[in-house]
């Protein structure tokens, strides 16, 4: 299995963020989604620019679907398979659009767009708990039309608790707080981890079904600003929004309604602008995803387990805690994603467990 580039793996890490891409095409003349007034060449997409691999997409319904759809089930069944449904293959599409700006004489930034494959696997299923690994698995277009890959980049992770009693809620400058969860009954929280797993962010939210449509809305939730926004804007540090993630007989749409908001160390507020977000999960029958990336868990996932493992002890045993950017220079993905090359390669690479905790020690502040 090839390693990609340093810099495209890194130019893929950290939550939503910039991902392979078809080259861009021009919007259509005379009209911008949410801008209708704006020129269409001053609002051509931003995003990835890598070519892709053709991928193909699934005909019919996913079986997992047609057993959400079962008759006699209960409320909390239905939530399950819900959740179960979002395992698989995908072409992932993400689509940004900045819908107003505070400032005066403001202009909105280009529209986001960019798409990768992905597999999401279950990693863990107690009942009440459902935890779900993404994967990049990326194959790419030269530029003699020739396919290269698979390149396998472990990506974010999403961990469902019903009931959850506690949620670690993020205060801004890398910090995250743990605080009692809003009316928790009936209700299942997403905790969501970034690509070297530690945390993003977590919420409570409740699952509806009616007539079909299961869809998942969350609470409103602060969470860092992704790759594509801290890459181009240093006026706002928090994301604050609402999650709504809908099952589709193919796959699965999260939709994200979200503040840029600049949050002082007073606590003083000061909202940017608006943005709407669509993530698209689409199931494909190719290229194989599945098969590349048991061979990469295979070699590294136990790794990837004391990783987790050492998180959810700082996570229990912290009601606060905050985070370094980076600790000898380095990031703490690049630390994590290292190691994992050199056991993915077969070389000697210490003790994983010892390495887990010494490493996310040196990123947490005292």
């Amino acid at each position: 299995m090839k390693r990609p580039s340093y810099i495209l793996w890194l130019a893929a890490c950290a939550g939503l963020q910039t991902l392979p891409a078809q080259e861009a095409k021009p919007e259509p003349a005379g009209h911008v989604f949410a801008w209708g007034f704006m020129d269409w060449k001053d609002m051509s997409t931003r995003g990835g620019t890598t070519k892709g691999s053709d991928a193909t997409l699934l005909e019919g319904s996913k079986e997992a679907w047609k057993k959400l759809q079962e008759p006699g089930l209960s409320k909390f069944e239905k939530d399950r398979r819900a959740i179960l449904a979002m395992a698989g293959n995908y072409r992932v599409s993400f689509d940004f659009t900045e819908t107003l700006g505070l400032a005066e004489n403001f202009k909105p930034t280009r529209p986001y767009f960019s798409w990768g494959t992905e597999n999401v696997t279950l990693l863990e299923d107690r009942g009440e708990f459902i935890s779900l690994q993404h994967s990049l698995v990326m194959y790419f277009k030269n530029d003699k039309g020739e396919t290269d890959g698979p390149h396998v980049m472990k990506h974010w992770r999403q961990d469902w608790t019903w009931q959850d009693p506690e949620l670690q809620v993020y205060q801004g400058d890398l910090t995250w707080k743990k605080l009692p969860t809003p009316n928790p009954q009936g209700r299942w929280s997403q905790a969501v981890f970034q690509v070297d797993d530690s945390p993003r962010y977590e919420v409570a939210g409740t699952w509806t079904h009616d007539g079909g449509l299961s869809t998942w809305r969350s609470d409103d939730c602060p969470r860092p600003l992704p790759r594509r926004e801290f890459t181009i804007r240093k006026d706002y540090n928090v994301l604050e929004g609402t999650h709504e993630i809908s099952i589709t007989p193919t796959g699965w749409v999260h939709v994200q309604s979200n503040r840029k908001m600049q949050v002082d160390k007073d606590g003083t507020r000061t909202c940017r602008g608006k943005e709407l977000g669509v993530d698209r999960y689409e199931e494909i029958t190719s290229p194989d995803l599945a098969t590349p990336f048991n061979a990469y868990w295979a070699k590294t996932g136990d790794y990837w387990k004391d990783v987790r493992d050492t998180w959810a002890t700082v996570l229990k045993e912290k009601d606060t805690f905050s985070m370094k950017n980076t600790y000898d220079d380095k990031q703490l993905f690049e630390i994590h994603f290292d190691h994992a090359d050199k056991l993915e390669k077969g070389e000697d690479a210490g003790d994983d467990l010892q390495h887990a905790k010494q490493t996310i020690a040196n990123f947490l502040n005292p």
